[in-house]
């Protein structure tokens, strides 16, 4: 087995990827691009090869956190990371790899983002879930999957005169509905840069549903299609239009758009326990499963805590929602390459 940094290989690495059962749209050589665009974070690639057919792939990045501290992720600003093998011993051969990078580059720790055990003897920690489930071909079907109270609150939508568009061209508008959103919830704002590049590099697996009050943008999710899933990523709205139900039937909108695409599945994606988006989603009939996330740590070195779990962060949290929006857009930008 030979592990090697990917050069040309993207055509072969992405194959590859989606070939697995680990794969995600974050192991996809179009998220490495956008991320080193916008953020300027150092990857490194690693592909375990034999007899010249790939049988794994580790993606990371080198990265500083905010509260300190250097690091290898896979992957930042995404769920799901960590190593994709189809043998035992390409994950070895991957587990060694990784472990001789961090200790030449000297880093803190690695971190690495698996959806699923990976049966490696490391530290792990569950602090997320993930939330996906199967579509049916059947609108009604997928409708009656979702308990009784959120089907009102989707036709509530509808009774106020909700309307949906998909369209790319509101890009720029949905960004700054974003900024509101996650200004409300104490986050700073990813650059606009990155949700652009996000949908220059995967194309036509990139969509941008919007709601709209007339002609009012009050929310948006720009969601990303992989294989048979779609995956909602980033979302936002205006808080004087949750009294709408606005983000049922914007999700609604989006499950019924997406099994038009021949869609599959259904990815919530990732939320803290006992978070409100947590039990949102519990609310819609997803059941929770916990994300494995496992570390190499150096020496004497705790599992990095960055969430809003973190007392220190809590605070952090408070203060930024007092910050100006206006300003929030210019600073949280530059925050955010801190907070991978």
């Amino acid at each position: 087995m030979d592990v090697r940094v990917l050069g040309r290989e993207g055509l072969d690495w992405d194959a590859f990827v989606r070939s697995v059962d680990q794969g995600s749209p974050f192991h996809l050589t179009a998220w490495k691009r956008a991320i080193e665009s916008t953020f300027g974070h150092r990857a490194h690639y690693l592909m375990a090869v034999r007899g010249g057919g790939v049988e794994g792939v580790l993606p990371l990045f080198e990265v500083r956190g905010l509260l300190g501290g250097r690091g290898l992720i896979s992957m930042p600003y995404a769920v799901y990371g960590g190593i994709c093998a189809s043998s035992a011993g390409a994950r070895t051969a991957l587990l060694e790899a990784v472990r001789e990078l961090a200790g030449r580059k000297r880093v803190d720790y690695v971190e690495l983002r698996h959806r699923a055990s990976q049966e490696m003897d490391l530290p792990t920690k569950t602090l997320y879930v993930s939330f996906s489930r199967g579509l049916s071909p059947d609108h009604e079907e997928n409708l009656n999957a979702i308990p009784r109270k959120q089907r009102r609150m989707i036709r509530q939508g509808a009774k106020h005169g909700l309307r949906a568009e998909t369209e790319l061209r509101h890009l720029e508008a949905f960004w700054d509905i974003y900024a509101h959103s996650v200004h409300c919830l104490g986050s700073p704002v990813f650059p606009r840069k990155l949700f652009w590049r996000i949908a220059q590099e995967f194309g036509k697996e990139c969509e941008l549903l919007t709601v709209w009050k007339e002609e009012r943008m009050v929310a948006g999710v720009l969601s990303l299609r992989y294989e048979d899933q779609i995956l909602p990523y980033y979302a936002g709205a205006l808080h004087d239009a949750l009294p709408l139900a606005v983000n049922d039937f914007m999700y609604w909108e989006l499950m019924r758009q997406a099994v038009e695409m021949g869609c599959r599945i259904f990815d919530f994606g990732r939320s803290r326990e006992g978070t409100g988006a947590y039990h949102f989603k519990r609310h819609w009939g997803f059941e929770p499963v916990p994300l494995p996330y496992q570390y190499i740590l150096s020496e004497g070195r705790p599992i990095p805590n960055v969430s809003p779990a973190n007392p220190r962060m809590r605070l952090a949290v408070d203060l930024w929602k007092k910050v100006p929006l206006p300003i929030t857009k210019i600073i949280g930008p530059k925050v955010t390459k801190y907070l991978p």
